[in-house]
Parts: structure tokens; C-alpha cells; sequence
């Protein structure tokens, strides 16, 4: 791409504080830095395409947000504390407005999470941004997907079902007519990741996953790594009176949203049940939501009821935009 290095000085250089364990960031072949002692590295990377993860023509500024807050998510359902990311851009031509708006965005959340930018690439193509975020764990701990057992309890935080509505509004301009559609659009894009949280569950929960294909499909992960089954009450589903609102007072229509909605980035964790108690204390400084869904079972499978009442619901997770699930 014609003035790659200028569009990288411009945009991407030098805007944020040194961190003292990044010895050397942009400018050269490789980054350098140093983990702390005692600590694991925790690395994820995902790739954000236009038509698949967002819209062309799409605000850049969430679409930075998104881009960013996507493997922040990652990171918060292991339990890791973020430190430095890398930014791969793939660009149809230098559009400076487009660039501004993107790396303002960028790099608010970025600083936000103390996220120092050690590198990346830009190159002509299509418009598409791929991310990897490093953090640190702790040698002892880690939230992984295979340590559910039964008896233990599942939890989610936050609300669920938000983020698919926002695509609803997204893809069919009807929907803009409908109760805070402006607002769930917004949610879809500018999602919070739970970091406090996740790392204030490390040492009480069993395991976690951070909702990106919907709830229905990332506790299958657990499930499946786990080798036990879970019974969910879909009565206790948290879903915000906007989507209710948005799909005309719809509860149950709403409670499928929170099952298959994805992109929420809330977390899915499960709790032994004498951790359970310890639940307030961990996560009251973060003020984190969370609410318990339901409990972890040893006959394998997915079982949805409603206070009891079993339910024969055929429910899939989320597509992004028709393209493959992304873990």
C-alpha cells in the first residue's frame, strides 16, 4: 500500500504512554518485551471481516471498539490481565477519516485496559482487521472449559439477547421504528469485557467462556470439554427491558434472543457449589451483574425448561452475518 510506514506513523505511532515491560514496540521487525515472574502468558487473536463481522459502511469508531473489544473478551474468560495487543488492517485505499475515527476509538479502550500497541501490518485489500492481545495468568490459576462437574452452578453476567437485536437493526432499517432500537444497535457494537470479573473469579470458579456464538453454544463448549450436561431455567434468563420493549413485549421471544444472541462478550462461568457464597464478595467491587441460570448435570446434554416445565426448543447459535461461528 502506497505510504504504509506515514500511515502508520500517523495513525498508529506514538500515541500512548510507554509501559515499562515493552522494551521495544513499533518501529522494528519484532516487538520486545518481558513477562513478569510468576506469570503465563495468555495470547488470543481473532479477525474482524466486513460483511461477516460488520458492515462496510459501519461507524469506525465502534467498529474499533468492537474489533478490540472482541479479544479483550478472551482474555477476560481465562481470567487474564491484558498488556499488549497487535493490529493487522487490511484496507481498500487510505481513507483518512476512516483511519481517524478507527484509531481514536482504538486506542480509548486500548488505554483503558492499560492495552499497550507493540506492532502489526497494514496492507491493501479488503477491509478487514485481525487482533491479538496478550495477557498475563497467574502460574496457579486459570479459567478454562473443562473443569465443570456436576452439581456445580451456572452463571452468565450481565444481560443477554441485546447484541442480536442491535443486528436486527443493523440489517433491516424497518427495525429502526422500533423501542430503542438506536440503543441496542449501539449495544451490538460497544459491548464491555468483563475483565474484573473474570479475574475475580479466578481462584472460586471452575471454569468460563465468554459469549460470542450465544449462550446456547458456548456452554456446549464447557459441556463438551467437560464431558457433563447442564439444566438451564429460561425463566431466569436476564434480558433488558429494551429488548423486551423492542420485540413488543415478546418475553419468550426475548428469552430466545439470550440463548442464541451473539457478540454479547458477557461471561458464561460455573461455580462449585460451595464457592457459591463467596460469589458477592469476589465480584461486588467490579459491580459486575451476574445471575445464576441454572446447574451443571453428569448425563451429557443441554436441557432447557421453564420453571420446571421441559422445553423442546431447536435453537442455534449466532452466524455473524451468515459467515462460520468463531470460538
Amino acid at each position: 500500500m502506497p505510504g504504509e510506514f506515514n500511515l502508520i506513523k500517523r495513525y498508529f505511532t506514538n500515541r500512548q504512554n510507554q509501559r515499562r515491560d515493552v522494551d521495544l514496540d513499533i518501529g522494528d521487525d519484532c516487538a520486545i518485551v518481558r513477562v513478569p515472574e510468576n506469570s503465563r502468558l495468555a495470547i488470543t487473536t481473532d479477525t474482524l471481516v466486513a460483511g461477516t463481522h460488520f458492515l462496510a459502511d459501519a461507524n469506525p469508531a465502534w467498529v474499533a471498539h468492537k474489533a478490540l473489544a472482541s479479544n479483550i473478551s478472551d482474555l477476560a474468560s481465562m481470567g487474564a490481565t491484558p498488556a499488549w495487543c497487535s493490529l493487522a488492517l487490511s484496507l481498500p485505499k487510505v481513507d483518512e477519516a476512516w483511519l481517524e475515527s478507527f484509531s481514536a476509538a482504538f486506542f480509548e479502550l486500548a488505554d483503558y485496559y492499560n492495552i499497550k500497541l507493540i506492532g502489526g501490518d497494514t496492507t491493501k485489500g479488503a477491509l478487514s482487521i485481525t487482533i491479538t492481545v496478550h495477557g498475563f495468568l497467574p502460574n496457579e490459576y486459570a479459567l478454562t472449559r473443562d473443569k465443570a462437574r456436576a452439581g456445580d452452578w451456572v452463571y452468565v453476567t450481565g444481560s443477554l439477547g441485546d447484541s442480536q437485536a442491535g443486528l436486527d437493526v443493523i440489517l433491516n432499517p424497518e427495525n429502526r421504528t422500533r423501542a430503542f432500537a438506536d440503543v441496542l444497535e449501539q449495544r451490538h457494537y460497544l459491548s464491555t469485557p468483563r475483565v474484573l470479573a473474570g479475574q475475580s473469579l479466578l481462584n472460586i470458579c471452575s471454569c468460563a467462556i465468554d459469549i460470542s456464538d450465544g449462550l446456547i453454544a458456548d456452554l456446549q463448549h464447557i459441556l463438551d470439554c467437560s464431558q457433563v450436561g447442564a439444566s438451564i431455567d429460561v425463566s431466569l434468563l436476564p434480558v433488558s427491558d429494551e429488548l423486551v420493549a423492542f420485540l413488543d413485549g415478546d418475553k419468550t421471544k426475548a428469552q430466545h434472543y439470550a440463548l442464541t444472541s451473539g457478540e454479547e462478550y458477557e461471561l458464561c462461568f460455573v461455580v462449585p457449589s460451595y464457592n457459591r457464597g463467596a460469589l458477592d464478595s469476589h465480584l461486588s467491587h467490579c459491580r459486575t451483574p451476574y445471575t445464576c441460570i441454572g446447574q451443571i448435570r453428569g448425563k451429557e446434554g443441554l436441557e432447557l425448561h421453564d420453571g420446571g416445565k421441559k422445553l423442546d426448543w431447536q435453537l442455534k447459535g449466532f452466524d455473524h452475518f451468515g459467515g462460520d461461528d468463531n470460538e
